[in-house]
């Protein structure tokens, strides 16, 4: 196949046009960005590869930086501090959650965390794992790896057919079944990517974060070489495995501070609502599948959660608590947002739901155990009424950490406004409520 479609439509983030060939020599360069609007700022390292995602980005720049043993690369957003504030000493890297892309900090101009921080004079970088937004794979012909497309499709159509037969005329009216077949050409002209699917949560602690950390410090040049970061969901999870780990072989993250944003490394003792949703792994393992396509899933059903009759209505408390997110912005958040996950990163991810939490893939190393013995300070926030990390969550993990590196704070009253798990990005009082909170922290430990 000689070129390699990317389609941008509701359900597709990536860019529209990139050929194998150019994927491959892309890959071959230590690092690349793209430059997106400020034409006149430095280069970065490595040669300005103009490519068509310019309508897709917001950032200032794109940068690309290749993974360690892998055909991945992962993309960078960068937004440029503002010279209207103050100098700050450490770059800002956000990291989102499972299946998310950079959109989750800059949803829109009145919902954007990154230009919020940008504003006040942070380097701010979105960091897109491997498989999210704009990271791009250098794809080859490898003819058992087009089997495994070719079984992987067969699956799929099946499952689709058999959703379509038990569609009733209330859906028909509705538009399902147009919108699945939709879903199913869009994940059918995507689905060579998913062979390729096959990390799981400690590739990203290994290869992806360490590469995109070190990309940053090449870029920014901190005094100290250390960054500022911010994880929301899984993106908090990885911070805090990365401290773990680096607490108990007693070398440095690399990280001057960091914010977890509804984050935790044990989940067992709350009453998350991520229990209930164990029993989909089975199916995916049984149906051989090696990634859920989650964005084409919930674009495929958002008619039904964010418009008349609202037969799916409930599923957007997993999202915002009632009343803090306007519809349009919930339906940008799951039509531009979201992305296919492997099933391996899901089943790492399960073990958090198990006695003593997340484990590393031998199933023998408990992040959680080793917490404690971290350096760095620590800002934990937690919803609320987040019910997919509750603040028991959040707490669980906090209370392991030495009490004068960490602040835990529940954000919520009782008379309202509450926040659900992604509001305190995003809530339409977090800018007011939330990011001066985390602005307070960052400013505290810059100085540092």
């Amino acid at each position: 196949m000689d070129t390699l479609r990317f389609e941008l439509s509701s359900v597709s983030l990536t860019s529209t046009a990139f050929t194998a060939s150019s994927l491959h020599s892309h890959s071959r360069t230590s690092f690349s960005s793209v430059r997106v609007s400020r034409v006149n700022s430095s280069p970065a390292i490595g040669a300005v590869v103009k490519t068509t995602v310019n309508e897709i980005c917001t950032a200032d720049e794109l940068h690309y930086v290749p993974v360690p043993n892998s055909d991945w690369r992962a993309a960078l957003w960068r937004y440029l501090p503002s010279s209207k504030g103050p100098k700050r000493k450490h770059p800002l890297l956000l990291l989102s959650g499972i299946a998310t892309n950079a959109f989750t900090y800059d949803l829109s101009p009145e919902f954007s965390f990154a230009r919020f921080m940008s504003g006040l004079g942070f380097d701010t970088w979105i960091l897109e794992l491997r498989g999210a937004g704009l990271s791009s794979l250098n794809l080859d012909k490898d003819l058992d790896k087009q089997q495994i497309v070719s079984d992987l499709l067969e699956n799929f159509i099946n499952v689709s057919e058999r959703i379509e037969n038990a569609l009733d005329g209330g859906f028909k009216i509705l538009g399902m079944q147009d919108r699945l077949s939709k879903s199913v050409v869009d994940f059918k002209e995507r689905l060579e990517l998913i062979p390729h699917y096959n990390w799981d949560f400690d590739n990203y602690l290994e290869e992806d974060i360490p590469s995109a950390m070190e990309y940053v410090r090449s870029q920014t040049k901190p005094k100290d070489g250390k960054l500022l970061a911010i994880g929301h969901s899984m993106g908090g999870i990885l911070l805090y495995a990365l401290l773990s780990r680096c607490g108990l072989k007693g070398t440095d993250s690399g990280l001057a501070s960091v914010t977890t944003l509804a984050a935790t490394l044990d989940y067992s003792c709350s009453g998350t609502l991520l229990k209930y949703l164990l029993p989909v792994k089975d199916p995916a393992q049984a149906m051989n599948l090696s990634a859920l396509p989650i964005d084409t899933i919930l674009a495929m059903i958002h008619p039904l959660m964010c418009r008349p009759p609202y037969a799916l209505s409930w599923l957007t408390t997993n999202i915002s608590a009632p009343q803090m997110m306007d519809p349009e912005v919930i339906e940008k958040l799951v039509l531009k947002t979201l992305c296919t996950v492997p099933v391996k990163l899901l089943l790492q991810l399960a073990t958090a739901m198990d006695h003593r939490g997340l484990r590393d893939r031998t199933g023998t190393f408990y992040y959680k155990d080793h917490i404690s013995k971290t350096n760095v300070p620590i800002l934990a926030l937690a919803g609320d009424w987040d019910i997919v990390c509750p603040p028991d969550a959040v707490y669980d993990t906090v209370k392991m950490i030495p009490e004068h590196l960490a602040t835990f704070k529940v954000v919520g009253s009782p008379g309202g406004p509450h926040y659900g798990h992604q509001d305190l990005i995003s809530g339409r009082t977090a800018r007011s409520e939330v990011y001066p909170l985390i602005l307070r922290f960052l400013e505290e430990h810059d100085e540092n």
